[in-house]
């Protein structure tokens, strides 16, 4: 990627922590992949679980039967826009794929069904190596860290050796903000943004709308898209290259004044 670019988030659930982000239903999937797509997303990820903290899991077949078909939909009438399917099952991933879908966006690092990896090397397309402690069940009790950026990076290291060993060739590595960690953990590792470039991957920035924006202002997620674009302006200067965001519109203006600032035009 020679620029920035941004991942529009669709969650065809009926719980996800952004009463915004809902839209159950292929005809509402596609006008808002459609929305998005206009606005200037370059991927969508398409997701059927909640997986905010302490949340409870789905099944697979569950999962299956709130994306599949509009990720099929999305990509008959955008298929140059790349679908991300965001699950940790693998059968889930697979059906996704054959259906439209060009990235795998697993939570888990492949920790929660161990059929993933291999599968995603099978199919060979990208995939989004994200930081997680535990599930989103137990995550937020396992918060504890020494030195959580030192520890973050350790585990992308390692985790990035075993996925180039099973054959996935193209990795996006994601910190994880809010995933086990607490408001102090991911502001330092938004500080410590650029440290993560030294794995020689895309890095991505999920912080929008999240509890370290809303609960440090006293606000409400609907009310924190000024405080996304605060911390998307702040991942951008610190080299975050996808930007997964809620409000494409304004994450895509956030990338274009920060590369001209940048750019000094």
């Amino acid at each position: 990627m020679d620029k920035p670019i941004v991942m529009g988030i669709i969650n065809a659930t009926p719980d996800s922590f952004y009463a915004g982000s809902r839209h159950t239903g292929t005809d509402a999937i596609l006008e808002q992949a459609e929305k998005m797509i206009k606005e200037g997303a370059t991927i969508l990820d398409i997701g059927g679980q909640s997986t905010r903290p302490r949340s409870e899991p789905i099944t697979a077949d569950e999962e299956l039967k709130r994306v599949i078909n509009g990720i099929e939909v999305v990509h008959k009438n955008f298929p140059d826009t790349f679908i991300s399917i965001d699950t940790y099952y693998s059968q889930v991933a697979k059906e996704a794929v054959h259906a439209g879908a060009s990235i795998v966006n697993d939570i888990s690092a492949g920790n929660m069904d161990e059929k993933m990896i291999p599968l995603v090397a099978s199919l060979n397309v990208p995939y989004v190596l994200m930081h997680m402690k535990e599930t989103p069940e137990t995550m937020q009790q396992s918060a504890n860290y020494e030195n959580v950026t030192r520890e973050v990076l350790d585990f992308f290291i390692q985790k990035k050796q075993q996925l180039l060993h099973s054959g996935i060739r193209d990795i996006i590595i994601d910190p994880g903000f809010g995933f086990g960690k607490t408001i102090a953990h991911n502001f330092e590792l938004l500080r410590n943004l650029s440290i993560f470039k030294m794995q020689d991957c895309p890095v991505l920035l999920g912080i929008s709308r999240k509890s370290t924006i809303y609960k440090t202002l006293g606000i409400t997620a609907g009310e924190a898209l000024n405080g996304s674009t605060v911390l998307h302006t702040i991942g951008l200067l610190n080299g975050a290259t996808i930007l997964r965001v809620h409000d494409v519109r304004e994450a895509k203006e956030t990338i274009q004044l920060v590369t001209a600032c940048m750019n000094g035009k």
